[in-house]
């Protein structure tokens, strides 16, 4: 096995291996979302409902990029504010209104991608539903 120079640990050495274990984490947290988060489900409907609307409604292919990445904001909002509120249930287990805020404020993310992807929905779809375009 070649030496690494000592300014390069083990940890930052590349590893295909370790790049596959990062995967499997990656995998395990988008199931803890599935499993502990009803609203991700709700969104996942939500997506799903968009996505046959699209097909039904033929969109464009800048229209489905659009949506892709509106629909894409939301779950990763979603996923941030699980892992804010896992971790400020372990940091602080009593009452703090700065735990409070801090909950608040990433659900409030979550609702400021909602509300945009929802806008999003809106201008693209509208158009198609009452004008048939």
């Amino acid at each position: 096995m070649e030496k690494l120079p000592k300014h390069i640990s083990e940890k930052e050495r590349f590893s295909l291996v370790a790049r596959a274990r990062s995967f499997r984490y990656a995998i395990r947290g988008m199931g803890i979302i599935l499993k502990t988060q009803h609203n991700f489900w709700i969104q996942i409907v939500g997506a799903a409902i968009v996505a046959y609307m699209g097909v039904f409604y033929r969109i464009s292919g800048t229209e489905w990029t659009v949506l892709v990445l509106a629909i894409t904001t939301v779950f990763v909002a979603e996923s941030f504010n699980t892992a804010m509120e896992i971790d400020i249930d372990l940091t602080s287990p009593q009452y703090h209104p700065y735990a409070r805020d801090t909950k608040d404020v990433a659900a409030g993310a979550v609702l400021l991608a909602t509300v945009g992807a929802v806008l999003v929905g809106c201008i693209i779809f509208i158009p198609k539903i009452f004008i048939g375009i």
